[in-house]
């Protein structure tokens, strides 16, 4: 069905016969402190796994994006620290029947970005299918339709290299859920299209015969110096550390060393990310921690070396050869002319004027033609509802509209306008979640806990029935403590229902965004979506 011959909406659920716009406050997050510093994380939000480039001036990040529609985001920087959503490389998932539903944890695991012969090459992994490969001319898109390059169970983390010889290489690493084995990285070597494997090399690092060693994963493969480098995370992710392998010879044999920990830092993890370099010659490390609700955010530390081999963080600093991860530093330097750059940080906030959603949006699945439209309603963002998958839980949804948790403390506001699904509304989304807004005409606050098993319901629902424009409204607190309100005027705000945590999904932090469910051919309307910070 498209949007033409949708049916006009009721009159007797008409919430409103305007619209009614209000703005963002400050922010939810900014790295960059304006005094030539900055803090850390640079992206407070679920960036996972990133790798990074620099290609002239300009640095390019892309990260994990797992099930959520688009993958593989685009992100632009000129100084490492203000970074910009411009795009995404994978419009849809593949194979395209699969991920007509929700796949939870499946999908686009970490990926590679790197630069070679004029083009833009990104490998990504689909435990389930095997590797992958895009291309583009300009990041920004369009990207080329995914091309397998290695297909295969649990085949994980690739990262090419195109030596100095014209061989190109790819090193992976292994899931063991799909594949039985972990812990130890593969050496590949492509032909010269970069899309076909012509030699398996096998193992080239073995974790497990390595002191303390566990879930050796990540690799990014580099050659400095006539040294080739594999940086890969081991430990695990929440406790794990970043190792550095090097050799003369690509096949080894590599020599190890710990160069980022946690220590005595907040920072746990750390872990996998991407080294890069500045124009001025300036070596630095992104990579990610997670915190649980608010999933893999991303932090950058200066990198100096020394002997060849990289001191990280406080290592910069102190010589130690093992540095903790850094909360505070200079910004790099790239040049005076971009040190005082524009504060940038990726988008949150949509008023829906644009003819397209923004980029910040992902749905849970491939999406329908006739799931949203901006053009029924000018100025609005329309949600066609979409049925349960189960009576009464919203987990297995595809036609969920979602964006990152943007920082520690925020609130996000729905206005909404008009409705004639049997339930809408602005949800906070994970293994539990919860939702406030409109069911069958009542304003409702609906907690779903156990989403993946038995759904087990609580909330609140108004007593009276609301007869004109809401502002839907969820404060975050630090630990991702939520309270959800609710506003008739976009000024006073009440409270509805209890208090909520915000929980991680498979592999992704908690997420936010609007919903609409019921009968084919209702609808509801949104006039804003904003994101404000509330920070003290």
């Amino acid at each position: 069905m498209n949007n033409v011959s949708r049916p006009r909406l009721a009159l007797g659920l008409l919430l409103a016969m305007f619209s009614t716009h209000v703005r963002a406050a400050a922010p939810a997050w900014s790295a960059d402190l304006g005094d030539g510093t900055f803090r850390n994380p640079i992206l407070h939000a679920d960036y996972s796994d990133p790798d990074a480039i620099r290609v002239g001036d300009d640095y390019w990040l892309t990260a994990s994006s797992f099930s959520h529609v688009p993958g593989l985001p685009i992100l632009h920087s000129r100084d490492l620290v203000n970074w910009e959503l411009v795009g995404h490389a994978l419009p849809r998932l593949v194979p395209e029947d699969v991920f007509r539903t929700p796949q939870h944890g499946k999908g686009v695991w970490a990926p590679a970005i790197r630069h070679h012969a004029g083009k833009f090459w990104i490998y990504y992994p689909d435990p389930d299918f095997g590797i992958y490969v895009v291309i583009a001319t300009d990041p920004r898109g369009p990207w080329s339709a995914p091309v397998l390059v290695h297909g295969g169970r649990g085949l994980i983390d690739p990262c090419p290299l195109w030596d100095d010889d014209g061989r190109v290489y790819l090193v992976h690493g292994w899931a063991a859920s799909r594949a039985n084995i972990k812990n130890v990285l593969t050496l590949l070597e492509l032909d010269a299209t970069g899309t076909k494997i012509i030699d398996d090399f096998g193992w080239i690092i073995n974790g497990n015969k390595l002191p303390n060693y566990t879930t050796l994963e990540g690799p990014k493969l580099y050659k400095r110096n006539g040294w080739y480098y594999i940086f890969a995370p081991a430990g695990g992710v929440k406790p794990g550390w970043q190792s550095v392998f090097r050799a003369k010879n690509i096949r080894g044999p590599y020599a190890d060393r710990i160069v980022l920990a946690q220590g005595k830092s907040p920072v746990n993890g750390p872990h996998q990310g991407a080294l890069v370099d500045t124009p001025s010659g300036e070596s630095w490390f992104l990579h990610f921690q997670d915190v649980d609700a608010y999933g893999r955010i991303v932090h950058l530390q200066p990198v100096k070396w020394v002997d060849d081999w990289p001191l990280m963080g406080t290592g910069v600093a102190t010589g130690a050869a093992k540095g903790e991860p850094v909360l505070t530093h200079r910004k790099p330097n790239v040049g005076s002319a971009l040190v005082a750059g524009p504060i940038l940080e990726p988008a949150t906030s949509d008023e829906f004027n644009a003819p397209a959603l923004g980029l910040q949006w992902q749905w849970q699945g491939n999406p329908g033609a006739d799931w949203v439209s901006l053009t029924a309603k000018p100025g609005a963002l329309r949600l066609f509802a979409e049925p349960e998958p189960k009576p009464g839980n919203l987990y297995d949804s595809p036609a969920l509209l979602l964006q990152k948790f943007p920082a520690l403390e925020f609130n996000a506001t729905a206005v909404l306008d008009v409705t004639t699904a049997a339930q809408t509304g602005l949800i906070v989304f994970g293994y539990d979640y919860a939702w406030i807004g409109v069911r069958d005409g009542r304003l409702v606050q609906v907690t779903v806990m156990n989403a993946m098993g038995k759904p087990v319901a609580t909330g609140k629902t108004a007593a009276d029935k609301i007869s004109g424009p809401v502002h839907l409204r969820v404060d975050v607190a630090a630990g991702g403590k939520c309270r959800f309100s609710y506003s008739l005027d976009g000024k006073a705000f009440t409270p509805l229902g209890e208090p909520f945590t915000a929980n991680v999904g498979r592999w992704v932090g908690a997420k936010v965004g609007l919903f609409a469910a019921g009968a084919a051919g209702t609808s509801a309307d949104y006039d804003a979506f904003l994101v404000g910070s509330t920070a003290k």
